[in-house]
């Protein structure tokens, strides 16, 4: 897939999360056996949003980005964030403090980084 087409599907997929987690994380964070139990909690989600918002901003902003070794930067990036992310959910499934739903971050994660090592290897 093109850089664009990539950086696009990146993008909007953690704009969506950052949106349902800044609006909606009493209705997500249940689905994940992960409880919003007070005002504390809730900012936190809300905070998370940040750093989600952000990585959909980059990847939006920067979608347009030819081949070369600033997309192979980019795209480097990414791909680390990706797999910290897998990285630290598949530590929440395993403690057991994701359940539920919560298979479905280790994947989400695990594809992403998968399609991110595949387009990097494109450049």
């Amino acid at each position: 897939m093109t850089n664009k087409t990539f950086l696009t599907l990146h993008g909007s997929i953690y704009f969506v999360f950052a949106l349902a987690l800044f609006f909606i994380p009493s209705l997500m964070w249940p689905m994940y056996g992960v409880e919003i139990n007070d005002q504390y909690a809730y900012f936190l989600s809300q905070h998370t949003s940040i750093f989600l918002g952000g990585i959909a901003a980059v990847s939006l902003m920067l979608k347009d980005i030819e081949a070369g070794i600033t997309a192979k930067k980019l795209l480097t990036a990414l791909l680390i964030s990706n797999m910290l992310g897998v990285v630290i959910t598949v530590y929440a499934g395993v403690t057991g403090i994701f359940v539920g739903f919560g298979w479905s971050d280790p994947a989400f994660f695990t594809f992403l980084s998968v399609l991110t090592y595949l387009q990097l290897k494109k450049q």
